[in-house]
């Protein structure tokens, strides 16, 4: 355990940012699982709704550096692949 007060600050900082990557990470996760069960269901509409909600939520999540940009962009880029092949079918 952190002995001096810098230490003690650095832990409790540590603390505060991993519980909000965490929330962060939660929210990615539900709309990414958003879309994909509207994709499942083949709800054309809901799952369109459900990526233009998910994508904003991915890139933020990239600019805080909670995911890396590459596994956004790729999570975007597929996500957005099954929406577009769903509505071409």
């Amino acid at each position: 355990m952190a002995s001096h007060k810098s230490a003690l600050k650095r832990a409790h900082q540590s603390e505060i940012r991993r519980l909000r990557n965490k929330a962060v990470k939660t929210k990615v996760k539900s709309a990414v699982k958003a879309v994909r069960q509207a994709l499942e269901a083949g709800q054309k509409d809901e799952a369109a709704k459900a990526l233009s909600q998910a994508v904003p939520i991915i890139g933020k999540a990239a600019g805080k550096g909670i995911l890396h940009p590459r596994n956004a962009s790729r999570k975007i880029s597929r996500l957005s692949q099954q929406v577009h092949r769903l509505q071409k079918a």
